[in-house]
This record gives structure tokens, sequence and C-alpha cells, in this order.
């Protein structure tokens, strides 16, 4: 017979637990008519490393949603995956072949592409193992990546589809461009980061005004040779005289228009505001506006293009030194001054990210994003907590044309093909055969692939079989939550709603729960370069994965960042030995006979065999555990179903730790022990059926530890099949484990017990010292209750005899008293403690806390240490002072009261 070892270990459990699991499809979903569908997308991880603390709660916070669901009844499916993270990939990719002395460009794409490959073989397996590790449940047998057979099919409809319709489009705008790894950038990609720079004042001077100029402030002087124009505010009256006038631009002798556009806030630097369309986003709107030239300033590689000019070929900031130099030599440098200021940088290489003008593919988003707003002010799509929701149209509201070609060979390449003769565009599933304009033969592919964002957008539905129209698609679809950070509302969360939408006329998800970051302990971000990152591993290693999820979860509130404490995985650590312990003392008093009664006869699932063999007589505290564990499932289950999985955990490990190990197990105990057997029989069917349920509920969140004490439980009884816990049916509220006058009851005689602890506590008396205990009320019914209850009072309040009655008769004068609801407890002095001993000890703890009164009002009395010692110092000497003196008083009063007792 199984049996559950004397400490939980838990490397010795998980690993054998979720082979357990995987062994018996546990994970597993189908279409299933006689279920509810419930499904969840994981955020599909980047094949780029290993998962960091972020994706433990994410991943933890899925896997308890999902493990709930599936007990109460669900057809639940937690549908997994990798992303290929283009660029991050091919920039580890790249790296790591010029570890080995290979160069990219030398290997060729198809060469690049069987190593990226590998790469991703290799890291897929990593990823999925460290999820394994955690506990996720999800449908294993579904994996997917985004660049499987399936969803390249499914993002070349997507494109096609688009295109077809005219939001897809080629075309020339700014983008985010870095010069390091040669591709544009999504916004997700770029970190603007605070770093020193300078503003330099330029002089611009005034086309037939002699020695006059306008002022202008830039941080990049680099970037004059692009402009065409300076813009001034139309309400700004310094310069309404000069709109319509022209510049000399600096260095180039090229005349630029005086403008008066509203971008322009005439209350920040000189009111004056060179325009770079080809280099600046909102420079780039404003000559869109005004029909300036865009003049690309930049190769690839960020240096000058500018043929003819000193600074052609130049590195960015090496022209940058000189055009400073020469606009000194030149009288038109007014001054530097320093400034520090945002830049945007490439978050996989570091390099600084240059606005560029470049030919690039556009998604027309204006349209698309209508039906995207609407499903949030329709209520149709909820954010949990809901302001998220204000994010989410604020950046709708506000969203441009989004670029989807990036420069790469690791991706979904855009079915895009020109032809080599005439240069035609044709964009097809295949490489025409002919070309329609001049009926050439020979064609190449755009050299392309697509942003991972717009493959990463077709998740929900291209997972499930999308553009084909099967049964998973029509059963699982739309999804129910997406769980998500809100780093990525912007570049993942609003693609995949318009995606959704467009693509199959439904929302992909329901409602979207945001968590926040995890942090260091001091509140700081974690990453490499600060050092203090944090291995969810190791956290597993040190304390199991349950502690980890409890460390993760416990205190842990929608949208809310939260700081990783080791002492908090410690705590969870010591829960889960706390769980371990008490059902082990639970199986312990298991003997062959108790388990014959609790089986009966029949077999079936561990809860059907305890729902046959409930006792038919149930004692009061028996009553109140099942009562208040009932309560409990109410409760977390209305807990779960706001998404407040913190909450829901605090209750379930409260309820086990305080209500049923701290009191009601200590309360049963001498009946497991006495010769009644009913009695006994009541206790231990009690125990098995509280446990089962608290398993049950807490299996959600502590997914390993449940099932192997759940397992072992299962076992003792025999139960047919052995259904694991993960599969098992989910604790609901009972009407007929509703029983609120036991309820009542307990909670007054643990009432009374904290009274006569909380005394026994301040007295020092040993729990060796049996006292009486008089429980007085003039309330008939509360003394009904105590009479009920009294057999608590020897186990838990360490009383040698508890007398119930309604008035002091009898009670000696000096005794102990203190008051709790609708009664009075007493306890004699006398047998609390020794009089005569106990006022030795206070007499000399008097003297004690006398001297330290003294010393320190001597200490502080003493003018020349008040002014001299350092302020913080004289402030704890005052803090101590305070202290001993109201140490000295409580001291006192405990005197009076002994010498009043023995004067008795």
């Amino acid at each position: 017979m199984k049996e559950l070892a004397k400490t939980y270990c838990p490397e010795e459990v998980e690993e054998r637990i979720y082979e357990m699991w995987l062994k018996g499809g546990y994970f597993h979903a189908e279409v299933n008519p006689k279920k509810k569908p419930y499904t969840i997308m994981m955020p599909p991880p980047n094949i780029t490393g290993q998962l960091h603390m972020g994706h433990a709660l994410d991943n933890t916070l899925q896997d308890s949603l999902i493990r709930w669901k599936r007990m109460e009844g669900y057809e639940a499916l937690w549908q997994p995956g990798c992303d290929h993270a283009a660029i991050a990939t091919e920039v580890r990719v790249t790296n790591e072949l010029k570890a080995r002395g290979i160069d990219k460009h030398a290997l060729g794409r198809e060469g690049f592409l069987k190593e990226a490959w590998s790469w991703k073989e290799e890291y897929e397996k990593r990823i999925v193992n460290q999820l394994h590790k955690i506990g996720s449940s999800a449908d294993w047998d579904r994996l997917r990546f985004t660049m499987d057979e399936g969803c390249s099919r499914a993002v070349q409809t997507a494109f096609l589809s688009l295109y077809r319709k005219g939001y897809i489009y080629r075309g020339s705008r700014i983008v985010n461009y870095c010069p390091h790894c040669r591709t544009s950038l999504s916004d997700a990609e770029v970190v603007h980061e605070e770093q020193d720079g300078f503003f330099w004042h330029i002089d611009y001077p005034i086309v037939g005004e002699e020695g006059r100029f306008v002022e202008i402030a830039t941080t990049r002087p680099e970037t004059l040779l692009g402009d065409s124009a300076v813009a001034v505010n139309p309400e700004d009256e310094r310069y309404q005289d000069l709109v319509g006038k022209e510049l000399i631009l600096p260095l180039t002798g090229r005349r630029i228009p005086v403008i008066a556009d509203s971008y322009v806030d005439r209350d920040f630097g000189t009111g004056c505001v060179k325009i770079t369309p080809a280099h600046d986003p909102n420079d780039f709107e404003v000559g869109k506006r005004h029909g300036l030239p865009e003049i690309n300033i930049l190769n690839d590689d960020a240096s000058i293009h500018l043929p003819g000019s000193k600074y052609d070929g130049m590195d960015r900031y090496e022209a940058r030194k000189q055009i400073v130099e020469d606009l000194k030599a030149e009288g038109l440098l007014v001054k530097v001054v320093p400034h520090r200021h945002n830049v945007g940088t490439h978050d996989r290489c570091g390099t600084t990210v240059e606005p560029m003008v470049k030919p690039q593919w556009f998604v027309r988003m204006e349209e698309l994003a209508k039906p995207a707003i609407e499903a949030l002010k329709s209520g149709e799509l909820r954010f949990i907590p809901e302001n998220y929701g204000k994010t989410y149209l604020h950046w709708l509201e506000n969203i441009r044309d989004w670029c989807i070609s990036r420069q790469l060979w690791w991706g979904h390449r855009i079915p895009a093909y020109y032809c080599d003769d005439c240069g035609e565009l044709i964009v097809s599933e295949e490489a025409p055969k002919c070309c329609e304009k001049c009926g050439s033969t020979h064609f190449h592919q755009d050299e392309d692939t697509l942003d991972t964002w717009f493959s990463s957008a077709l998740w929900p539905f291209e997972t499930l079989g999308w553009p084909e129209k099967t049964a998973e698609l029509s059963y699982f679809y739309p999804t129910d939550v997406l769980v998500t950070a809100y780093d990525i509302i912007f570049f993942w969360v609003v693609r995949m709603v318009f995606s959704g939408i467009e693509q199959t006329g439904k929302l992909p998800f329901r409602h979207v729960l945001i968590h926040g970051l995890v942090r260091d302990d001091q509140g700081r971000k974690m990453s490499k370069s600060l050092g203090n990152g944090i291995d969810p591993l190791e956290v597993i290693r040190k304390y199991g994965a349950d502690a980890l999820r409890m460390t993760l979860l416990s205190g842990n509130a929608p949208g809310n960042d939260m700081r990783f404490y080791w002492s908090k995985a410690e705590a969870g650590r010591n829960f889960m030995n706390k769980v371990w312990n008490a059902s082990r003392f639970i199986m312990m008093n298991l003997d062959e006979e108790s388990l014959s009664d609790l089986r009966g006869e029949g077999g079936g699932e561990l809860d059907a065999i305890l729902e046959r063999s409930r006792p038919k007589e149930l004692y009061a505290a028996d009553r109140w555990i099942l009562s208040r564990m009932n309560h409990t499932a109410q409760e977390i289950e209305r807990n779960l179903s706001s998404y407040d999985l913190g909450i829901a955990l605090d209750k379930i490990q409260s309820f086990l730790w305080e209500e049923f190990c701290d009191w009601f197990i200590e309360m049963v105990k001498p009946r497991l022990h006495g010769e009644d057997r009913e009695s006994r029989i009541a206790a231990l069917w009690t125990l098995c059926e509280v446990l089962m349920c608290s398993l049950k509920l807490l299996h959600p969140f502590c997914p390993f530890i449940t099932e192997e004490i759940y397992d072992t439980l299962s076992e003792l009884f025999l139960a047919e099949g052995k259904v694991p816990l993960m599969r098992s049916r989910w604790v609901f509220y009972r009407e007929d484990f509703n029983f609120p006058e036991d309820e009542e009851e307990i909670e007054a005689v643990k009432e009374a017990v904290r009274a006569i602890r909380a005394v026994r506590n301040e007295m020092n008396a040993a729990p060796s010292r049996k006292t009486r205990v008089y429980l007085v009320s003039g309330d008939s019914r509360v003394r009904k209750m105590f009479r009920h209850s009294k057999v608590f009072f020897a186990t838990l309040a360490f009383a040698s005899d508890v007398i119930i009655q309604d008035d002091r008769n009898g009670i000696a004068e000096g005794s102990v008293s203190v008051v709790i609801p609708k009664a009075n407890i007493y306890i004699p002095l006398e047998e609390l403690v020794d009089i005569k001993k106990e006022l030795e000890r206070l007499g000399k703890e008097e003297k004690r806390l006398l001297g330290e009164i003294s010393r320190s009002e001597g200490m502080l009395s003493n003018e020349r240490f008040v002014q001299k010692a350092p302020e913080e110092k004289v402030k704890e000497e005052r803090s101590k002072l305070q202290k001993y003196q109201e140490m000295l008083t409580a001291l006192r009063e405990r005197l009076s009261q002994l010498r009043g007792s023995a004067a008795l």
C-alpha cells in the first residue's frame, strides 16, 4: 500500500507526477459536443533562450485557470507553442555563427536558414522542458510553431487577403531602422533609454535679410543636411513675419522655407523647429501636410549619403563632429547646452536606431482599427483590470499604418514577385509563370520577410486550423481569455483583435487578463545588465515548483507589478510541508478497520466513496469545518471567476493552515484516540472529506503536491480507476454542508481559546501548567454552546476543568479576567503562576528597567550628547526611553495585581 514519505521532497515527486500526467494524456482536449469548451492560447515564448520569471508568472496564471476549468467539467484546451521571433533569433544565430568564425553572408540565405532551424529545434525543446518543470498542463500534442507548415499557410492567406482588399501596400514611409542589423524594426523592438547629450543651437540665415537669423536647437546636428523647412507655430507673434520666407540651410547653401504648423510648441526652446521629414516621425507628418521633399541623407549603415559633399561616406557620429566644427568656423553655432533625453536603441544589439524613410510594406490601419475599437466600447471585449482598456483604446484611436516588412532571412518571406525585365510587382501564392505586362518568364521574390507580429497576430485561430474551417476552429474559437503582461498590449493584443475580426469575423478572445512584471526585491526590472535576474528553475531546484508558483501568485493582483523575495519562496515551501505533514497525520490514523468502515460497499472515485460513507451523525466541530470549507469553496469560485487568483490562493492557504491544521486537527485529536468508535469514524471521515476538498481547491495553484497526496489517499481507499486529481470534479458550494449555527458555536469557542491563550502568554504560564477556566454568561444560548464544546478547552487552552455558569459565584477574588462577546472568562491567578516566584522575577525586572531609564535620562539630560551626537542616535535614545517607561508602567500594573492576589 502506498504511503506518504516522512518528508516532502519535490525533486522526487514532481518529475514522476508530470510523467504520469503526460502518459495519461490528461492535458489533451478534443472536440466534445457533450461539454462546453474553454480555451486559452499560450503567448508563444520566443525561441531565443530560456524562460525568465515573467514567463513563469504568465504560465502559472494560465495553468491555474485551465486546471480549474478542466476540473469544473469544461473541455479545456490550453494551446501551446513557440514564436520564431525573427529578429531576435537572427541576431542570436548570427552571433553564434560569428563565435564559430562563420560569416552569415558567406553562408548565404539557405545555409543560414538551415542553421536557424537547428537552433529552433534545440531551443524549442529547452523551452518546453522548462514549461514542464513549472507544471504547465498545456496540450503538448498540439504544440505549434509560428513557422510550421500550417501557420505559414495561414500567414500567406492573411497577407493575400489584406493585399487584395487594398489594406496592404508598398510605399516609402518613415520607419525605425537598425544600422547594425540592417532592418526596419517594430516599436516593440525599440527601447527608449535616457542618455546624456546636447542641444546644439544653430543660426539659419534669413534670405535677403543680412545679419538676421532663425535660431533652432537640435540633438542631432548631422540631420540638418536633410532639412526641408523650419517650422513655427502659426500663433507665435514673434515669427509671423517670417512665414513664407526662405532660409539658407547652413553648410549646404540650399534654400528652405519657413512654414507655420501647430505641431510646434512655441514655449519649448526657441519656438523654431527644423523639419527633417526623412529622419523624424513627427517631421514626416509635418512634411506630408506641407508637401515637403523627403531627403534621405543616410545609408543603411548610418553613414552619410550626400554625393558631392565633404560628409559623404562619413559615419554619422564622425559627421556630427565635423559639422559642429564647420558651424563653429562659420559663426553659426550659437551655443551647446547639455541635455539628457530619451534615445531609441535596438533591444537586441543596443545600437541607436535611426528613423529613416524606406520603401517598405505597410498595412493601412484606419479601417481595420474601427471594429477593434467598437469591440471594447460595446463591452464585447473586456480588460482585467479595466483601466488597460483605455491604453488599448488610446493606441487604436491614434494608430498609424503598420510597417510589416523586415530585411531579414529568418521569417515568413513576403509573397511578392518582381518581373526581372519590366519590374512589374505581382503578389501571389507562388511565383508567376509569365508577366502579364511584358510576357517575361523571369522573376525574383521580394527579399524581405514579415514582421513577427504579423504571424503571431493570427495565433488564436491559425493554431486551430484556419484558414480551413476545421472542427477545432468551430468548437474552441473564439477563445475565452488571453493572459499577458501589460507591456505588449499595443504590439500583440491589438493586432490579434483586429486580425481576428478581419479574418474570422469574431473576436479572438472575450477577456484579456493583464498581469504586471516580476521585479527584484528592490523593485527594479530584472535584466542582464543589472545581473538581477532570477532563474525560475533555480527556485524550483531549491524549493520546488509549487513553492515557486505560490511565490508568484500569492498577493498578486491583476495589472500590478510584484517583487520577488526569496523569503516568499521559503514560506511557500513551509506551507507545502504543513500540508504534507497534516495529510500524513490523517493517513497514519487510517487503520484497516476504520478504512473498511469508510470505504463501505462498492467502488468508484474517492469523492463518490466518501459521499456514500458519510456518517449519519456529525459533531459540532465536524459540521463547523465542513461549513467553513464550503464557504471557502464558494469564495474561491467567485475569486477565480473575477480573475483574482492571488486572493483565491490566499483563502485556501489560510483555510488549510489555520482552520484545518491549527484548529480542527487539534480539536479532533482526542476523538481519534478515544473509546467512542462512532465519534472516531466521524472525525476520520470529516478529516478525509475536508482534506480531499482542500486538495482540489489548492490543486490549480499547487498541482504537484496536491496530486501526490490525493493519489495516495485514493489508493488507501482503493478508489477504482484512481482518476487523477487534475481530472477529478471541482468543489462547488453545497447546501448540505451549510451549518451556520455550528460555525457560530465553534467561532465562539475559538474566541474564548484565543483569549485564554493570550492571558497565559502574558503571564508566562508554561503549557504544562493546567488551569481551571470559568466561562460566565447571562445568555443561556451561549452557555449551551460552551457546554457542547467543553472538550476542546483541554487540548486547545490547557484547561484542567471548564466551569460554565451564569454568575461569578465561587470564583476567587483576584482571578484574571478577560471579556469576549456575550461572556466573561476567569482564571484563578494562583493556578496560572507561582505568585511568590513571579513577584521575585518581576521585582528583578523592575530594577533592570529603572536602571535603563536612569541611564537613558542621564544621556538625554547631557547637553553635549544632545548637541554633538548624530540626530539619529539622539532620536534612537529618546525612543528607547519611551519604550522602557511604557514597559515599567505595564510591569507595575502586573505587580499590583499579583500583590493583591497574594494578600488574599
